[in-house]
């Protein structure tokens, strides 16, 4: 039956309400994996473009220190973020989610975006130099739109690394103010039981966003993972 959706999306309760905060939890969901996919993807396309392009001192040390980053596991971090967040009077909001999780999903995209670059020939760049497009000019002149599919398809993974990352969710929220998806879902296992009812709709309801996105940008999606499979 639809039960569980009507309580889900009919239910008028008030702070304590578990079905309302689910509600809300959807939007502060929507609103963190936006923010930190639009940051990390400026951000990671500049590093990307930079690292794939550019000649300098430590390149490489850099490049894999990043991914030293996005490889450290989040137990060994959550201390010292829990600190600065409530220096910086930022505990249960989204700020410190979006700030957190750009600092993880950042290192990613870069390492990906480099890689596409990379796969990009450089003779479009030399060819936009000399037409008097500056070096970032040329990027997003002429590097950017032939570079769509993995931008899209990068964009999609960033989205869902902050749509259902939980443990600092977890430790960083406290009210339903800014708790997120997975976090709302784990307020349906109670003290003394679980709504697997709840859960499982919760759950389904979860999983629609990602699951529409990959549809509409199912083109961009599948050129951009085979991106270099193919040479010539």
């Amino acid at each position: 039956t639809l039960e569980r959706y009507r309580a889900i999306f009919g239910s008028e309760g008030g702070g304590g309400d578990v079905a309302a905060n689910f509600r809300s939890a959807m939007i502060n969901s929507f609103v963190v994996a936006s923010a930190t996919t639009a940051v990390s993807l400026v951000v990671g396309v500049l590093g990307g473009y930079a690292f794939a392009r550019l000649t300098f001192r430590f390149r490489r040390t850099s490049l894999f220190g990043f991914l030293a980053i996005y490889m450290l596991p989040p137990i060994a971090l959550v201390i010292p973020l829990y600190q600065t967040m409530s220096a910086l009077h930022l505990i249960d909001t989204t700020i410190a989610l979006i700030i957190i999780y750009s600092s993880f999903v950042t290192p990613f995209v870069i390492w990906i975006m480099r890689g596409y670059f990379e796969a990009v020939s450089a003779e479009l760049d030399d060819a936009a130099r000399v037409d008097g497009c500056s070096r970032l000019g040329a990027l997003v002149r002429v590097v950017l739109p032939v570079s769509t599919p993995g931008i899209v398809s990068t964009s999609l993974l960033a989205f869902l690394l902050s749509w259902d990352e939980f443990f600092y969710a977890l430790i960083m929220t406290q009210t339903p103010v800014a708790k997120t998806l997975p976090v709302a879902l784990n307020d349906f296992i109670g003290r003394h039981g679980i709504d697997f009812g709840m859960l499982a709709a919760g759950g389904v309801i979860a999983a629609i966003p990602p699951v529409l996105i990959a549809f509409a940008f199912q083109r961009y999606l599948i050129a951009g993972l085979t991106a270099g499979g193919v040479k010539g």
